[in-house]
């Protein structure tokens, strides 16, 4: 094999393709980008540039570990979100699109120098991402895994916004002392147990079980949070769950039968699948 760009490009997007990865030629640019430190013009401006036997056999090695299901967000270790980086590795979900939509209604609600309570925080994206876009809000980030609260932090470390943030490793909500909020958010483990077998083996084998189990029906976190958040919460504060796209009925009937909440609203994503329920506690 040369070494020829665009050579390397075609054997790993080829690779990917016969490996049923359905992004192959995405993929297999991406990885190339990230071996040689260019970026997509490179492949239009300069196929016939020359890379090194390093980079090729670097190259290639990401190439098999693509073609056995493992995501492309955790071979590189970075993932864009809300059009920031974040650190990713196994022991975090890697950062949706669809969860921008929760990210997005929750800046609708957050004015500067509110006060942000993230459950089940995982990279930080969430919290991090409301932080960047406004000013002097701050931020209580909770994870019941040790490891993902270290990536978060690092995440806070690399966005500057390390003083604006405080992690609490604790089984979803923090003490009663740590005060009200503002806002609260979460993106909880609702995928049912008995389904996470029949997902994609980039999540099934990979992403870690802890973030994906919503038990038996997914909604255990729900019934939770919904609980537990008027304790937590400021009057006219405003609660905000990505659920998944068959539950936003269910969601929206926990929080009327609660009676604390109005203004509850299913919204869906750019797919029209319901992807976040938001609520406002009297």
């Amino acid at each position: 094999m040369n070494n020829r760009y665009i050579d390397l490009y075609t054997t790993g997007s080829e690779k990917l393709l016969r490996a049923g990865i359905a992004e192959a030629k995405l993929d297999a640019r991406l990885l190339l980008e990230y071996v040689c430190g260019t970026d997509h013009s490179t492949l239009l401006a300069h196929p016939d540039k020359e890379v090194t036997d390093e980079e090729r056999d670097k190259y290639l090695s990401l190439i098999d570990r693509r073609a056995a299901h493992e995501p492309v967000a955790y071979i590189l270790g970075t993932w864009n979100f809300m059009g920031l980086d974040f650190k990713v590795n196994s022991d975090v979900l890697i950062p949706e699109q669809d969860t921008e939509i929760l990210v997005e209604e929750a800046l609708r609600n957050l004015e500067d120098g509110m006060r942000i309570l993230d459950l089940c925080t995982g990279s930080g994206c969430i919290a991090l991402s409301l932080l960047n876009y406004t000013n002097e809000t701050r931020a209580v980030c909770t994870d019941i895994s040790d490891k993902a609260l270290a990536v978060a932090g690092m995440n806070a470390e690399r966005l500057g916004l390390s003083d604006r943030t405080e992690f609490v490793r604790t089984d979803l909500f923090p003490e009663e002392s740590v005060g009200k909020f503002d806002l609260i958010v979460s993106n909880p483990p609702y995928i049912a147990s008995k389904v996470i077998d029949t997902l994609a083996p980039e999540v099934r084998d990979y992403e870690p079980r802890l973030a994906l189990d919503g038990s038996e029906d997914g909604l255990v976190f729900y019934r939770r949070i919904i609980e537990e958040t008027p304790k937590f919460l400021y009057s006219s504060g405003y609660l905000l769950l990505e659920i998944g796209y068959d539950q936003g009925q269910a969601v929206k009937q926990m929080l009327e039968d609660k009676k604390v909440y109005h203004d509850i609203q299913v919204i869906k994503d750019l797919g029209g699948n319901d992807r976040v329920v938001s609520a406002c506690f009297y």
